[in-house]
């Protein structure tokens, strides 16, 4: 199927509309029946960290709002989405819970990922504007906060993929942090011991 994706400069949604429909059909592509179960491997770079910390596990989309995310290295974590409210589990300890009100830029980000797994691209629109860049072999999504509480914490969110399979989401923050999640082919990827940001992006691009 086709993405309706050009090749074309950044399509910003407000100022394009043509290149905010193509933006969304390319999200809605991605939908896919729940339960919808991705690996994903995060790394993620502090800057009071002497090196990158590196997390894997699975993701999974239930349906609806509720989304699953497990790590089994290096750690046993489980957090699971229901709507505005998210539940802790960390190992053997009791599951603990709390509201996505108190965070969020967490709420924008874990909703970014249901949208993208179940393809709800209103909803995607509705938290960030989208920009889309490239072609049916290779794409990027970039997401900037609406909302300026989010926006304080995270400068944009940046999506690549082929065809309908998304391959990494990359999160830069205004402190200067930057996260990658690596997704489906990528979520179980071998990486070096010590990743860059360069060499992730290099590798989330294909090359």
């Amino acid at each position: 199927m086709c993405l309706l994706l050009a090749t074309l400069p950044a399509l910003a949604a407000e100022s394009d509309p043509a290149g905010a429909a193509r933006a969304m059909a390319l999200v809605r592509t991605l939908a896919r029946p729940a339960p919808a179960r991705t690996a994903y491997t995060e790394v993620r770079f502090v800057g009071m960290l002497d090196r990158a910390l590196v997390l894997r596990g699975e993701m999974t989309w239930l349906g609806g709002s509720r989304l699953q995310r497990s790590v089994v290295t290096p750690y046993p974590e489980t957090t699971t989405i229901d709507g505005d409210t998210a539940t802790l589990q960390h190992g053997q300890r009791a599951p603990q819970k709390f509201s996505l009100g108190r965070a969020p830029e967490l709420k924008d980000l874990l909703g970014s990922f249901v949208a993208l797994l179940s393809g709800d691209a209103l909803a995607l629109a509705r938290d960030f504007t989208l920009h889309a860049y490239g072609d049916q072999a290779a794409w990027t999504l970039d997401l900037v906060p609406r909302d300026a509480a989010v926006a304080r914490r995270i400068r944009d969110v940046s999506v690549d993929g082929s065809g309908k399979t998304l391959r990494c989401m990359r999160v830069d923050e205004t402190d200067g942090d930057t996260t990658f999640t690596l997704l489906g082919p990528l979520g179980d990827a071998k990486l070096p011991d010590a990743p860059t940001p360069a060499g992730l992006a290099t590798l989330c691009a294909g090359a």
